[in-house]
């Protein structure tokens, strides 16, 4: 078992043990078991993976979507710092669909580059909210 922290802006979102950790990076996702080696990285913008039991299936992992921050893997611990984390629970699918659409709006008129590259982030940040909606509907589906 490893220990989990993910903290936010406004504080620890999660910290527990367990059996595994999947996160995005810009290189990829990438998993993270007990004995894992010491690494520091960038978290991409996308969902965190949480298996708490080694036999617990697909369906049992918990899904926050994350907007990007940093990861650090050290001494059986994984810590994840980034500004935001929604939690598959927290998230109205409803309302993130019209924060995507509202944010589409706004990256199609921005005219200049603080307000596209704000724009994008928001569109991304939408965008996992919605992913992360969409497996949750599909878990509680089947």
């Amino acid at each position: 078992m490893i220990r989990f922290e993910l903290v936010t802006l406004d504080g620890t979102k999660f910290g527990e043990e367990v059996y595994e950790v999947v996160l995005p990076t810009p290189q990829g996702y990438i998993g993270v078991f007990e004995n894992h080696m010491p690494l520091v990285s960038l978290a991409a913008p996308g969902v965190i993976k949480i298996r708490r039991k080694a036999g617990d299936s697909d369906r049992q992992m918990e899904y926050f979507a994350t907007n990007g921050g940093v990861i650090e893997v050290a001494d059986q611990t994984v810590r994840v710092l980034v500004d935001a984390a929604d939690h598959e629970n927290e998230i109205d699918e409803k309302a993130a669909q019209v924060a995507f659409e509202r944010a589409q709006r706004m990256l199609s008129e921005a005219t200049d580059q603080l307000s596209l590259d704000k724009a994008q982030s928001m569109v991304d940040r939408h965008s996992v909210r919605l992913q992360v909606a969409n497996i949750r509907r599909h878990k509680h589906r089947g």
